[in-house]
């Protein structure tokens, strides 16, 4: 008698594979947040204190037709791009000091002390007075906010290397910028980029903050001043629509630009589980 045997699913493991890897989970949360949001805004009924979710969309779509908020986004974006990459620039020539003598890495422990708990916005009323109303106080405020968590990030990273890999980079005859590339980078990567999104964070938050309290940027300000102006008017669904606008912007940042980093570099070099 032939030994029946049940048919073979080749492309299962494929499915699974592909089910797992689809952001299906973040999904749901957002939609379970969401119905979150717009139930309790329909039970608290006072629009001045939590609008809908439908209203804040409603006010976001008039916003943007308008033009007005992404004129403003850009504005921002452009602000917090420089700061961003002026930040992290610092950050790794204090890192680089700091790894390369003794002398930069207590120089980084020291000034990392002095000035990491001071909160960026404290240093803006001493930025207006240097750099006047405008864009350079934000630059340096948003700077503030990124170089230290970035510059500690870097280096705890580069002290974590273990010495075994160090050995191995030399006997390889690495030395120089292929070292550098080829053996510290990789193995530090990990808490480079733990650092570069914190500094991200950061830096979104100083920005926000600064037009918010201060009203830095006045009319040639970004979403801050937007949300600024909407509080103002107690038009509270576009202060929502604002901080929607950078919720957004932020979930798009991290699942394009820093999940794509994290699979092409610690992923693929098997530091990080898919």
């Amino acid at each position: 008698m032939a030994e029946v045997t049940a048919p073979k699913l080749p492309h299962a493991p494929a499915l699974r594979r592909a089910i797992e890897q689809t952001p299906w989970r973040r999904f749901v949360i957002l939609a379970a947040l969401a119905l979150a949001w717009e139930l309790y805004a329909r039970w608290l009924d006072n629009a001045l204190l939590l609008p809908t979710l439908g209203a804040t969309l409603s006010a976001l779509w008039s916003a943007i037709l308008s033009g007005e908020l992404p004129n403003r986004t850009l504005t921002s974006l452009r602000v917090l791009v420089t700061g961003y990459a002026l930040g992290v620039g610092v950050a790794a020539v204090f890192t680089a000091l700091a790894t390369l003598s003794r002398w930069g890495n207590e120089a980084l422990g020291l000034l990392t002390s002095m000035f990491n708990p001071l909160p960026a916005i404290a240093l803006l009323p001493i930025a207006l007075l240097w750099f006047g109303v405008g864009t350079p106080s934000l630059v340096f405020v948003i700077v503030h906010s990124v170089l230290w968590p970035v510059a500690l990030a870097c280096h705890a990273g580069f002290r974590a290397i273990p010495p075994t890999l160090l050995m191995a980079g030399r006997n390889l005859g690495l030395s120089g910028g292929r070292f550098v590339a080829e053996i510290l980078v990789p193995a530090a990567f990990p808490q480079i980029l733990s650092g570069l999104r914190i500094g991200w964070a950061f830096a979104w938050r100083t920005l926000i903050a600064a037009e918010l309290v201060f009203g830095v940027s006045a009319r040639s300000g970004g979403i801050g001043w937007f949300i600024y102006t909407s509080r103002a008017q107690l038009e509270t669904a576009s202060v929502f629509a604002g901080l929607l606008t950078v919720i957004l912007i932020g979930l798009l940042v991290e699942s394009v630009v820093f999940r794509s980093l994290t699979r092409i570099t610690v992923q693929r070099w098997g530091q990080e589980r898919t």
